[in-house]
């Protein structure tokens, strides 16, 4: 009785587990490898907020993301939204 169920049972969910991790690890090779999440600036809480020309987001005043245009200070959320502004 138990060499049938270890024949029968255990013996194929062990093969089963072995061929599907082997598989598994192939196929991952396969994939492209995704991108790390960039870390996010770290920008004080409170304060100020500024609207952003380009993009419309509202930022902090101390951020230090900003240009000055005629005497004014213009602040934005990224340094795409201060290319296109330019």
């Amino acid at each position: 009785m138990i060499r049938f169920f270890i024949l029968r049972i255990v013996l194929p969910l062990l093969l089963f587990l072995l061929l599907r991790s082997v598989l598994k690890s192939v196929f991952t090779g396969f994939q492209s490898p995704q991108p790390r999440p960039q870390p996010k600036p770290e920008v004080p809480a409170g304060g100020e907020l500024k609207r952003d020309p380009v993009c419309g987001t509202y930022v902090s005043t101390a951020t230090r993301i900003t240009s000055k245009s005629k005497g004014e200070v213009i602040y934005f959320c990224s340094e795409e939204c201060r290319k296109k502004f330019s």
